[in-house]
């Protein structure tokens, strides 16, 4: 399957419920599946994350909001997970464990607990949510979200520039004489 469509799928399809029976430890990262995107946080212990919201909004509406993803300045907050999640589904993903050792689990807290109430700069395609957490855990920011929109904007630029030569080429061979 192309790039585009692989995005496409991805931010289109929801999980079959994926509200973790499995307890998140600190440190774990967390995939929230919003409707049109992923929004990820990082588990501190005791019911409460750390997560990227936009700066002039509050907490609470904050919490599913797609201005996040436009926004170029974010607020770190401490939050409830269960209030960030609200009526989404999330999961535990430390999906890049298998590439990247996460730092020691009272390291991440205590690089976690420092930000909170921080405005940081926000780009979705360069430093987003997922970039942030996995920062926190890992000491590299890695964002495969971010990646993924790369690829589908190349996509779309590569075709858009293909029809602009056709058209061009098709243009003059119209307006060549015979």
């Amino acid at each position: 399957m192309d790039g585009w469509m692989d995005t496409q799928k991805m931010a289109l399809s929801e999980p079959d419920n994926y509200q973790s029976n499995e307890e998140p430890q600190p440190g774990d990262l967390i995939e929230i599946f919003r409707p049109a995107y992923q929004h990820w946080a990082l588990y501190l212990g005791d019911g409460y994350i750390i997560n990227l919201t936009p700066v002039d909004e509050s907490p609470a509406a904050a919490v599913s909001s797609v201005k996040s993803v436009f926004s170029r300045k974010a607020v770190v907050r401490m939050q409830l997970l269960k209030e960030v999640v609200g009526g989404d589904t999330y999961r535990i993903n430390n999906k890049y464990d298998d590439n990247h050792t996460p730092l020691p689990v009272s390291e991440i807290i205590q690089r976690a607990q420092l930000l909170i109430g921080q405005e940081v700069s926000y780009d979705l395609l360069g430093s987003n949510c997922e970039h942030f957490v996995t920062l926190l855990r890992y000491g590299e920011g890695v964002s495969e979200q971010a990646s993924r929109a790369i690829g589908a904007i190349s996509l779309v630029t590569a075709a858009a520039s293909a029809c602009s030569v056709l058209g061009l080429i098709n243009t003059r061979s119209r307006n060549k004489p015979f």
